[in-house]
């Protein structure tokens, strides 16, 4: 029987390349000495170098406000709005040029933090064609901020963080271990505010170069894992990407329900208008034929005359609710046909405007044609208005829909007059609903749904 080889547990615990792997092995001083946490710490001194002085056209007035701080402790006066616009400035040039510049240096520092720990994803979303849209986009996003701050503490903290260990225990170490032959050639070892001639009197600081030297290791590895640990609460996406894509699946499965219900509409309404619609109809006439025989005068005449004219009337009903499930001349003409349509059939006078250019989507059509229907039914019912507006048109890609009418306001979503149904049913294509009732009216609703395709 074949063993399973496995690693030692010690091994499985700490993937290789993080700073802790230099740690965990006795051999880490000579063998495996953490290079890369090294290289990673020398990289941030240089990083935060050069992007202090690229900001610094953004940073000026910060500095010139250090400077005059420190010649008014000097004694030289400075006027308080002196101070006050360098202040502004600063904060303004900082807002709105800082962000910007911590898109790409964020990019730079995910690529380089592998040196270090598992690599980093970026928390933006993607943002199409035009600079404009970019910048919008990345000025609303959490992530651009995150990665402000980000770089705010590399040029201010961690550059020198990272110096000052690189500086202590990997540069200094070696000096101190080096002074004796330093001073056996006639030079002074100079540690303020010692001085130090003769190898003798460097011995300590041999010891003590020792010490830094065996501790160097452990103080590269524990900063950068540190600055890595930090970068990572930064710069990494924190399941934005995957909420994104769940809420994208989220919203195409409820337009694949609301397909499947206009399916199914369209489905009743052919049984409706191809069965029972045909057989009322032949019963009407059946009737009709029957009361012309029955002897003029008679009961029987006058029970037929009865029961054609109910037909009729259940044969109207019938049309309207055929009509009312999706109306032909949508499907034939779209909105621009069937919303007159729709308002001739008002109880209340409504005044139409529809300006569309071109035939939109199906799903925009059904749900705008939803929402202007059941606005029409709230007016009626609820409003005691004289009159409506109706207007459709497009504001770029976005349909826009409007009822306004001169009723007595104080519509409440929460009344039962349907208006939360609205609002999900045009939320399930992406649209939005606004409503403006005040007491006393007018009312305004408002309806914008995206004419991208469905699904």
């Amino acid at each position: 029987m074949n063993k399973e080889t496995t690693a030692p547990p010690e091994d499985r615990k700490t993937p290789p390349g993080t700073p802790w792997e230099a740690l965990r092995r006795p051999r880490f001083l000579w063998s495996l000495w953490p290079w890369r946490s090294l290289g990673y710490l020398a990289s941030t001194v240089l990083t935060g170098t050069v992007l202090a002085v690229l900001i610094s056209p953004i940073t000026f007035p910060f500095l010139s406000l250090g400077s005059a701080l420190e010649e008014m402790v000097q004694g030289q006066n400075h006027p308080t709005w002196f101070l006050a616009v360098l202040l502004g400035l600063g904060l303004a040039l900082l807002l709105a040029f800082g962000p910007l510049v911590s898109v790409p240096v964020a990019r730079l520092e995910r690529w380089r933090v592998r040196l270090v720990h598992p690599r980093l994803r970026s928390g933006h979303r993607p943002t199409g064609k035009g600079a404009l849209r970019w910048v919008r986009i990345r000025y609303t996003e959490a992530a651009t901020w995150r990665e402000f701050a980000y770089l705010l503490l590399l040029v201010v903290v961690f550059g020198y963080v990272s110096w000052t260990v690189v500086y202590l225990f990997v540069l200094m170490g070696p000096f101190l271990i080096a002074s004796p032959l330093i001073t056996a050639f006639g030079e002074t070892v100079a540690l303020f505010p010692w001085e130090f001639d003769t190898p003798a009197s460097t011995l300590p600081l041999v010891a003590a170069g020792l010490v830094l030297l065996v501790a160097a290791p452990y103080a590269v590895a524990v900063t950068a894992h540190a600055h890595a640990a930090l970068a990572r609460l930064l710069l990494d996406d924190r399941g934005t990407e995957g909420l994104r894509s769940e809420l994208v699946e989220v919203t195409r499965s409820r337009a694949r329900l609301v397909d499947a219900f206009e399916t199914e509409r369209r489905r009743i309404e052919r049984d409706l208008h191809d069965g029972a619609q045909q057989q009322l109809i032949s019963l009407a006439m059946q009737v009709g034929l029957a009361r012309m025989d029955a002897p003029p005068g008679s009961d029987m005449e006058r029970t037929l005359t009865s029961v054609h004219a109910q037909a009729k009337e259940i044969i109207g009903s019938l049309r309207e609710i055929v009509h009312g499930i999706h109306p032909k001349v949508l499907s034939d003409r779209g909105l621009p046909a069937a919303l007159p349509e729709l308002a001739d059939r008002s109880a209340v006078p409504v005044r139409t405007r529809v300006d569309l250019s071109r035939r939109l989507p199906v799903h925009v059509e059904n749900t705008a044609y939803y929402v202007a229907a059941e606005s029409l039914s709230n007016v009626t019912k609820h409003a005691g208005a004289t009159g409506v507006r109706l207007n459709a048109s497009l504001d770029g890609d976005t349909l826009v829909l409007e009822t306004i009418d001169d009723g007595q306001g104080g519509a409440d979503p929460d009344g039962g007059t349907g208006l939360t149904g609205l609002a999900d049913r045009v939320a399930v294509v992406g649209g939005r609903i606004w409503l403006s009732s005040p007491p006393g009216g007018p009312t305004r609703l408002r309806a914008e749904i995206p004419c991208h395709p469905s699904g």
